[in-house]
């Protein structure tokens, strides 16, 4: 899986910040090379010093380059596909929540070679939810409040996210305040056919 992460990572740097912006990162890793393979594993360490050295480079806490890193994966047109797998999850932004226990098993239906860690929704009163979320994936719960607040976005929902470190898991707080606060973006389940001429 961490071949996934790691290429993950890599996009994120160069389509944001450029090509030579990643050169660095990858020369203050101290990897050695600057290319990765999704398919490929890589040890956990190697992802660590990649997060450190973006950490230097950006004068940034983890946590934040953590959650723009979620927020890349549902805007960016070359992670579309991503996006489209999660708005499968529900018609809008509440319905996607209720469905989040339920991600890892969709995610490993699309990507066999991927180990979501669990998580677990509790219902907190009306459209107030806590999401449980397992630390087997170190910054994967700042990863998911990027990317539930990109997609809170792209549903055109008002949300208040917050995470919460715990012993053993983290909690992630969503509060929906208004379900049409704004034009989400553009989205079709069913493929757009064209017409043959």
């Amino acid at each position: 899986m961490q071949g996934f992460v790691n290429r993950a990572i890599q996009c994120f740097v160069r389509d944001t910040y450029g090509w030579q912006v990643w050169q660095k990162v990858v020369q203050h890793a101290g990897l050695g090379f600057s290319n990765f393979e999704a398919m490929l594993d890589y040890p956990p360490h190697v992802t660590q010093k990649i997060v450190a050295a973006l950490e230097v480079e950006f004068d940034k806490p983890r946590s934040a380059i953590l959650e723009d890193l979620g927020i890349y994966l549902v805007t960016s047109p070359t992670t579309d596909a991503l996006r489209r797998m999660l708005r499968f999850g529900g018609h809008d932004f509440e319905e996607f929540i209720l469905s989040l226990d339920e991600l890892p098993d969709r995610a490993r239906l699309a990507l066999s070679e991927i180990d979501l860690p669990q998580m677990r929704l509790q219902p907190l009163g009306a459209k107030t939810y806590a999401i449980e979320v397992g630390n087997s994936l170190p910054g994967f719960s700042w990863t998911l409040v990027g990317v539930l607040r990109a997609l809170a976005d792209d549903y055109g929902a008002l949300a208040f996210i917050e995470l919460t470190p715990k012993s053993g898991f983290d909690v992630i707080s969503v509060s929906l305040a208004d379900d049409r606060f704004a034009r989400g973006r553009q989205f079709e389940l069913a493929p757009v056919r064209y017409a043959a001429n």
